[in-house]
């Protein structure tokens, strides 16, 4: 994990609730990356129109899809929303980087902590 890499970087950090800006899904951030750090492969699957720049964070995600579905998910900082005040995330991983849910985030454990 790359949490020590997030301070004085980024709008969002590890353990907020947030929402993607375009899509139906929101999630908890669980790791960040200060520019982009994925395959190309993975880009350029994104609709050119819809392509973020990569010389941004990105946040990874421990997500929820609309009907309530778990995965992982890899967010341009561009967009994500705050979305602490709809409650806590469902995600299986959640109880194993998190130690508690503190009203509008998440608190992570000390053993994931860099």
């Amino acid at each position: 994990m790359n949490t020590a890499r997030m301070v004085g970087q980024g709008k969002f950090s590890v353990g907020q609730i947030v929402r993607h800006r375009l899509y139906a899904f929101r999630g908890v951030i669980f790791d960040v990356d200060p520019i982009f750090n994925n395959t190309d492969e993975w880009y350029n699957s994104i609709p050119a129109e819809r392509r973020p720049s990569k010389d941004q964070p990105f946040y990874h995600l421990l997500a929820q899809n609309s009907n309530g579905g778990p995965y992982e998910a890899y967010v341009s900082e561009q967009n994500l929303l705050p979305d602490g005040e709809n409650g806590p995330v469902t995600h299986p991983t959640i109880d194993v980087m998190f130690e508690r849910y503190a009203g509008d985030h998440y608190v992570i454990r000390p053993s994931r902590r860099q």
